[in-house]
């Protein structure tokens, strides 16, 4: 299949990965025209996701290289196709995972397009036209209107930037279980990484006793003193997990590395829910006392739709919720990834791209 069709005459500057190495190095590449309906994007900043990094290095083996990542994308508005509505030219603007969906099944018209069986993404994805899709490490972007969110004026656009994915995927489970509208809940957050803090700021703005639950003692400070978590519980610590037995009516799971679900669970109360976003690259084992002895549930999710990724913006603005970053620059990508790969980082790097160099 064709990487890029005739429409594709604009000239791009990004960074990409060539093989399963994984190294990013600058890459010029065709973007299409702007038709009409999408609009054209001056790319801003884009945050990395543990996503880039697995494919990347192909570690799933679905790479279509070479692969542009990105999917923390703001920026503004440069051009606007003649049947786009609700943008304009000089609007802040935010594109998440989604590039396509098949706009036509009931996940799309419920507005659950993030589950459509032909949701194609932003990056290494089929778009529409057979081209393959290419990401944010680049300095402008082409995108359907539909798959776009405005940023509010309240919110950095650099820290807002990790919210188009980061964000929305711990924010989607919290409202799917009441927890956005309904206070005073005990709510656990497993891991304090690029997710798991903004689990902790979502649920205390929302009103709930949230509790983080990580292998990391050296955490405890930090979630607890400048995150706002009320309570810490260390994972491998067995009288800790003993005395949160049954404390919790929902537990969020925000960890990409192996562990046991058996400690978790426990901590649930009767009815409770486990919500895991995390991608463990091995298969998570089930057991099923925890869950007949306390009719307990385990659930999953990815990102959220676009008027429900709207919504967690727009609740970003009300409560001037970001994420907590640190700032890069594109040519340092790779020493980021590496960094990334060893939790070395406070909690989402974000790359600069309105001041990087073209490609050459």
């Amino acid at each position: 299949m064709a990487k890029t069709t005739p429409n594709h005459t604009q000239t791009v500057s990004g960074w990409a990965a060539h093989d399963s190495s994984g190294k990013i190095t600058p890459y010029t590449f065709k973007r299409r025209e702007n038709g009409g309906t999408d609009v054209t994007i001056k790319i801003l900043y884009c945050g990395i996701c543990h996503t880039d990094v697995h494919h990347a290095k192909d570690d799933w083996g679905i790479t279509m290289y070479p692969v542009v990542p990105g999917h923390e994308i703001t920026g503004v508005i440069t051009k606007v196709g003649s049947d786009v509505e609700g943008f304009k030219d000089g609007d802040k603007v935010g594109v998440g995972c989604l590039a396509a969906s098949c706009l036509d099944c009931e996940y799309c018209k419920t507005d659950q397009e993030n589950y459509c069986e032909k949701l194609q993404f932003v990056y290494n994805g089929i778009f529409w036209d057979g081209s393959i899709t290419y990401g944010g490490y680049s300095q402008m972007l082409v995108v359907d209107y539909r798959y776009v969110v405005h940023i509010p004026e309240s919110l950095p656009m650099d820290a807002a930037a990790p919210l188009l994915c980061a964000g929305i995927t711990v924010f989607s489970p919290l409202k799917d279980h009441g927890l956005v509208s309904t206070a005073g809940k005990r709510i656990g957050v497993v891991g304090l990484g690029g997710l798991g803090h903004m689990a902790v700021k979502f649920g205390k703005a929302f009103g709930h006793h949230v509790t983080v639950i990580s292998t990391s003692p050296s955490k405890q400070a930090e979630a607890k003193e400048r995150l706002g978590a009320d309570d810490f519980i260390i994972s491998t610590n067995p009288d800790q997990l003993q005395a949160a037995k049954r404390s919790l009516d929902f537990i969020l799971d925000t960890v990409s590395a192996d562990h046991a679900l058996l400690p978790i669970l426990e901590l649930l109360k009767v009815n409770g829910t486990l919500f895991i976003v995390g991608a463990p690259d091995k298969p998570l084992q089930l057991p099923a006392f925890p869950l007949i002895f306390g009719k307990r549930s385990i659930k999953g999710g990815i990102i959220g739709g676009i008027k429900e990724t709207q919504e967690m913006l727009d609740v970003c603005g009300k409560h001037n919720i970001t994420c907590d970053i640190e700032l890069i620059k594109a040519d340092t990508i790779n020493e980021a990834f590496q960094r990334l790969l060893k939790n070395d980082v406070r909690y989402r790097f974000v790359i600069d791209i309105a001041n990087a160099s073209p490609a050459t």
